[in-house]
């Protein structure tokens, strides 16, 4: 913000350079991206992810169905296993939308007995499946999809502008080693009389 400050109050400077002018424009250039084009990028990012998401919503739950499972065994983990955190396994048998009859490995939140029914979601095979996504969780990952993309924006315009500034300074520096080249054998001679 100093270098946009700056940019103004230099314009009729002698010792402002054509490097100090460019960084100075390089600088607004990018604040005025990042504020204008990264909220517009946080929106295509939102929008993209929201219907790609979406889509993935109405599959999942055309493919997933819940059915009603049987315990046929239960086993309860043992005290320090990382099961008895995560849930209860148990074997179950249930009926898929086709009419087979599958059995598996189920994990329930609370201990069962053997001949309890208990609700799994199952994919169009017939096999246990995870519970199909939400429309809110869609939303909530499509906003932080847009969040992310917001700042990958804001990252890269960042980036773009540290780099042609460090090629400014490289060009600064360059010149002012031509500079005192130029200047520097002739050191120490004021005032002397030849």
């Amino acid at each position: 913000m100093r270098a946009i400050a700056g940019l103004w109050r230099w314009r009729g400077n002698p010792l402002c350079r054509t490097t100090d002018r460019v960084e100075g424009w390089l600088a607004l250039a990018a604040v005025l991206l990042m504020t204008l084009a990264t909220p517009a990028v946080a929106l295509w990012g939102t929008r993209t992810a929201h219907e790609t998401l979406m889509g993935v919503v109405r599959e999942q739950h055309r493919q997933r169905h819940q059915v009603w499972a049987t315990v046929a065994q239960s086993t309860p983990p043992a005290a320090d296993s990382p099961e008895a955190e995560s849930g209860h396994r148990v074997n179950a048998t249930w009926t898929a939308a086709d009419g087979r009859t599958h059995s598996g490995t189920v994990v329930t939140r609370r201990p069962t007995e053997p001949g309890d029914r208990l609700r799994v979601w199952v994919d169009a095979r017939g096999e246990i499946a995870a519970r199909p996504m939400d429309a809110a969780a869609a939303s909530s990952h499509a906003a932080l999809a847009g969040f992310g993309t917001a700042v990958a924006a804001a990252g890269l315009v960042e980036a773009v502008r540290r780099l042609l500034v460090r090629r400014l300074m490289a060009r600064r520096y360059a010149r002012w080693e031509e500079e005192w080249a130029r200047v520097g054998p002739d050191w120490g001679r004021a005032g002397r009389s030849n």
